[in-house]
């Protein structure tokens, strides 16, 4: 989408309506932080989008099916993939996230090792397919299956942890809007990761965040791909439902 046309269905898509209280992370940002996810030439997260492009369509084995080979133009076989996930995969008999997707989808079709959670090649190719679905409404899916997964997810966000004995919902429904060592404190809806943050100076997941705000209150987090975060991403997609694709956000 050229920047312009994005810069206007941005600012259209972040309108949420006076009856709906929630808001996406980007309207607490200050303006500059603003400008720099609004215009695609400035937003720092298109250097992984660009190499997730390029890890698209080239193989890491000359034996091996590139994604392209399989699935085709991105923008249209990926067109809200990331809005419906994380979903069940039938063979695992569990929910997985965009992340772990892309890997499964590596082992099985692909027949290569799965790539490492938080390095560039997995962030890159989860940003590329992410960003297909910027615009749409997120979407998780309505499926039974996935039903204890969502409680355990509303368990987590409800449960107080650390040595400062706090819950997610104590600062970001309780506070939200409020400043928290001089950022805000946004409503904690799941809209525009992969994102790029100025603290961390390069792309990360949304179990990185996660891992980050349990670090905060002096918790012991979760290893990255643990069911307890995918349930977790379960519960703030569905609350979250509705909610417009930024992917990829810029935050402090």
């Amino acid at each position: 989408m050229k920047r312009a046309a994005w810069a206007l269905a941005l600012l259209v898509a972040l309108t949420v309506s006076a009856q709906d209280p929630r808001r996406s992370g980007f309207d607490f940002m200050g303006a500059s932080t603003q400008a720099l996810q609004r215009d695609d030439t400035l937003n720092p997260a298109f250097l992984w989008i660009k190499d997730g492009e390029a890890r698209w369509a080239r193989s890491d084995s000359p034996s091996s099916p590139s994604c392209a080979s399989c699935h085709g133009d991105a923008a249209v076989s990926m067109r809200g993939v990331a809005a419906r996930h994380p979903a069940w995969d039938e063979a695992l008999k569990r929910p997985l996230n965009l992340a772990q997707r892309i890997n499964v989808c590596r082992e099985r079709r692909q027949g290569l090792p799965p790539l490492a959670y938080e390095s560039e090649g997995l962030l890159a190719l989860e940003a590329f397919v992410g960003h297909q679905s910027r615009g749409l409404p997120l979407a998780p899916p309505a499926d039974a299956r996935l039903a204890p997964q969502v409680e355990q997810g509303r368990r987590l966000y409800s449960t107080p942890i650390g040595q400062l004995d706090l819950a997610c919902h104590m600062c970001h429904d309780r506070h939200a809007g409020q400043h928290l060592a001089g950022n805000a404190i946004p409503q904690a809806h799941a809209t525009a990761y992969p994102l790029y943050r100025l603290e961390w100076q390069g792309l990360g997941s949304l179990q990185r965040r996660l891992r980050n705000c349990m670090t905060g209150v002096r918790a012991e987090p979760y290893a990255f791909g643990a069911p307890e975060f995918v349930a977790l991403e379960l519960y703030l997609a569905r609350r979250a439902a509705g909610m417009i694709v930024e992917t990829p956000g810029v935050r402090p």
